[in-house]
């Protein structure tokens, strides 16, 4: 028993002295990594007051420290950022829906500015600039060196003001200019159309009024169609859309899910992990649903495309989106300003990432380019003639004045959607598959 008590002893002397051993390194080099931050910081004291005493011109000391910080922010990842109160301010009134401006969305790839998005019916969509485009120079100013904020305010101006932006474009030999007319911004999240007995809802932003104006916009499209039994199926155009606040992409996604999760997100410390589960209520009440997405559709619009897509709630069409998988915090900081961070990555149900991936639709579908204005002026060819345009032709004894309507009328819808191919391929084939969902009739 006394060898067995020494035993015990000397076990618990050794491990004492084991973790005396591993824990005199352990805080001895977070000592080291103190005192070698210290230093840093003092570094960056020094280097500051070299600059203000010796910098060939004053300086503005206060941008030189907003500088340092934006520096930090940028050299983590694109989407981290100082914001100075003005784009503070801009950006707590972009979420509300108006601003000034171009009306894109924009990042930074390889040093240029690169066009994630424009916004529908703004300046620049109307100028004909396209998702993907590179911004190389503003007013004949290169842009390459600067940062995104840098670049972005050479673009602000006033609004009637016009802007030349120099363009790079993919399929495009030379660059070439682009003249823009700034004007006010006002973002209309949610627009409905009727096509045929198909409701198109297109989602432009995810601000504060996107649920809202999404809820609104479908229930005045049921009653235009007569009610719910006549919508054979809905389209979600998510096309260039930037993305925005991911509480209304959880809320638009939850709108036509019936469970399960939509999103979940992971940041560096498990205990900052979130995920958000739909709630029982399907407003189209289980309606066909098609998404249509491109490289346009970006952080929010792949968080509603993806949980639609993992839980087979919709068919996702289009081209492969952005690839923005990535959750900023927004921190307001001392000084009216704040700093935008990157905190965590978000998940789609099935558990995968789509940073820098994308998500990948069920069906390709590439939207052809537009044509030339030259072709659009030619207009098509003369209708060629029919048998009843003949004089004196017979007529059709085999169908009622109620009939014959009928077959005018479905020839009306299908000659609009002939239309419709030339003017929103995408959105045409959209359609064309709820169509075949209602040939199939109703399904168990």
């Amino acid at each position: 028993m006394k060898r067995f008590a020494m035993a015990a002893l000397g076990g618990t002397l050794a491990g004492a002295l084991m973790a005396t051993q591993v824990a005199g390194p352990l805080i001895a080099q977070e000592a080291n990594r103190k005192n070698s931050v210290y230093e840093q910081l003092d570094l960056f004291g020094d280097v500051f007051e070299r600059i203000r005493a010796q910098y060939v011109e004053e300086v503005d000391e206060s941008e030189l420290i907003e500088a340092a910080i934006n520096g930090m922010l940028t050299s983590l990842d694109p989407h981290s950022s100082y914001l100075p109160p003005r784009d503070f301010d801009d950006m707590q009134v972009q979420t509300r829906g108006e601003f000034g401006g171009l009306g894109i969305e924009v990042t930074q790839e390889e040093g240029f500015v690169k066009v994630v998005s424009p916004i529908d019916d703004t300046p620049a969509d109307e100028a004909g600039i396209e998702a993907g485009d590179f911004i190389t120079h503003v007013d004949g100013e290169s842009v390459l060196g600067l940062t995104l904020d840098e670049a972005v305010d050479l673009m602000r101006g006033p609004v009637g003001s016009e802007i030349v932006i120099t363009v790079v474009r993919e399929g495009v030999d030379e660059p070439f200019d682009v003249s823009i007319i700034r004007d006010t911004i006002k973002l209309t999240a949610v627009r409905s159309r009727i096509q045929g007995d198909t409701v198109v809802l297109r989602i432009t932003t995810f601000n504060d009024q996107t649920f809202t104006n999404l809820e609104e916009e479908w229930e005045n499209s049921v009653e235009e169609l007569g009610g719910m039994e006549n919508v054979n199926g809905v389209v979600l155009d998510l096309r260039n859309n930037p993305g925005g606040l991911l509480p209304q992409a959880i809320k638009v996604s939850d709108a036509f899910l019936e469970a399960g999760e939509i999103v979940s997100t992971r940041g560096r410390d498990p205990q900052d992990s979130d995920r958000y589960n739909a709630s029982k209520g399907d407003i189209t009440d289980g309606k066909p649903l098609v998404v249509l997405i491109n490289g346009g559709s970006a952080s929010a619009s792949e968080i509603v495309a993806g949980a639609l897509k993992d839980h087979r709630r919709a068919i996702v069409v289009g081209t492969k989106s952005f690839g923005k998988g990535s959750v900023q915090t927004v921190m307001p900081l001392k000084g009216d300003g704040a700093m935008r961070l990157t905190t965590a990555r978000y998940y789609t149900p099935s558990g995968r990432s789509i940073q820098a991936l994308g998500v990948s639709p069920d069906i390709v579908v590439a939207q052809p380019p537009r044509r030339p204005a030259e072709e659009e002026e030619n207009g098509p060819a003369l209708p060629s003639r029919s048998e009843a345009d003949l004089r004196g032709a017979l007529d059709n004894d085999s169908m009622t004045e109620d009939e014959q309507k009928q077959a005018e009328e479905e020839l009306r819808k299908a000659e609009e959607a002939a239309q419709l191919r030339e003017e929103d391929y995408q959105l045409a084939y959209a359609i064309d598959i709820l169509k075949g969902f209602s040939a199939l009739g109703p399904q168990d």
